[in-house]
C-alpha cells in the first residue's frame, strides 16, 4: 500500500504481544531488509507489554527484543513508535521505568538519542516529561474523547511535542464508540485536543500534522 500510493507511508515492527520463545534475537534481518524502504519511516510499533504478558520472565524477553528494535532503529537512522501497556494491577510506574531505563541505557551505549513517539499515551505528568526530555513526542488518539483522567497531563505537554493517531481498527472515539475505527475519525481527537488545551482546532490540526511530518520525515 505504502509503495502504491503517494500518501501512505510504513513503519514495521513487531508487537511485544506477538513476541514468541522463538524469537527473541534471531529473525530480524526481515525488518532490515523493509527498513531499506524509503516508504518505510519507522520501526514500531515496539516495545512492552505487562497487561497480557504479566510473566516476569517473558517480560524480560520483550525486553530485549525491544533492544534489539532499538539497535535497528539507530542503524537505520530511524524514529520509533513505542507500545508501553501496564498491567492490569495498576503498575504504569513500573512499564514506563523500564522502558525509560532501557531507553536511555541504548542512548549511552551509542550515543545517539533515539527519537519518536510515545503511542496511545496515557501515563502521568512526570512520566510524560520524562518521554519528553529525551526528545520524545507523545501519541493521543480517541481514549481522550471518553477517559478525562488524562486532561491535565495533557495540558502539561507543549502542542509541539503532540501527535494525533486514532490506533484503527480499535479505541474509536465519541461519538463513533464502538463502531470500527477509521482514520478519518482522527478529526474528533483532534477536536477534544483543541477543547482540553482551550486552543483553535486549525491551530492543533496544522502543528499536529507539521510534527507528524517533522518526526517520520515525510
Amino acid at each position: 500500500l505504502a509503495q502504491n500510493y503517494d500518501s501512505v507511508w510504513a513503519t514495521v515492527g513487531l508487537h511485544p504481544n506477538d513476541i514468541d520463545q522463538q524469537l527473541t534475537i534471531d529473525n530480524l534481518q526481515q525488518y532490515a531488509q523493509l527498513l531499506n524502504s524509503p516508504k518505510v519511516v519507522a520501526v514500531g510499533e515496539i516495545g512492552l507489554d505487562y497487561y497480557r504478558t504479566p510473566e516476569p520472565e517473558k517480560q524480560e524477553i520483550q525486553k530485549e527484543v525491544f533492544r534489539k528494535f532499538l539497535d535497528l532503529a539507530i542503524k537505520f537512522d530511524k524514529p520509533i513508535i513505542i507500545h508501553s501497556r501496564d498491567s492490569a494491577k495498576g503498575s504504569a510506574d513500573k512499564v514506563h521505568s523500564d522502558m525509560i531505563e532501557i531507553l536511555n541505557t541504548r542512548y549511552l551505549i551509542h550515543n545517539t538519542k533515539v527519537r519518536g513517539v510515545a503511542h496511545s499515551f496515557t501515563g502521568s505528568i512526570d512520566e510524560a516529561e520524562k518521554y519528553l526530555n529525551l526528545g520524545f513526542y507523545l501519541g493521543f488518539n480517541g481514549i481522550i474523547t471518553f477517559a478525562r483522567q488524562y486532561d491535565d497531563m495533557i495540558k502539561s505537554v507543549p502542542l509541539e511535542r503532540i501527535l494525533l493517531e486514532t490506533d484503527a481498527p480499535y479505541l474509536a472515539p465519541v461519538p463513533h464508540r464502538g463502531k470500527r475505527n477509521e482514520p478519518l475519525f482522527v478529526v474528533e481527537v483532534a477536536k477534544k485536543l483543541a477543547e482540553i488545551k482551550n486552543l483553535p482546532l486549525e491551530q492543533v490540526i496544522e502543528q499536529t500534522a507539521l510534527n507528524t511530518r517533522k518526526l517520520f520525515s515525510i
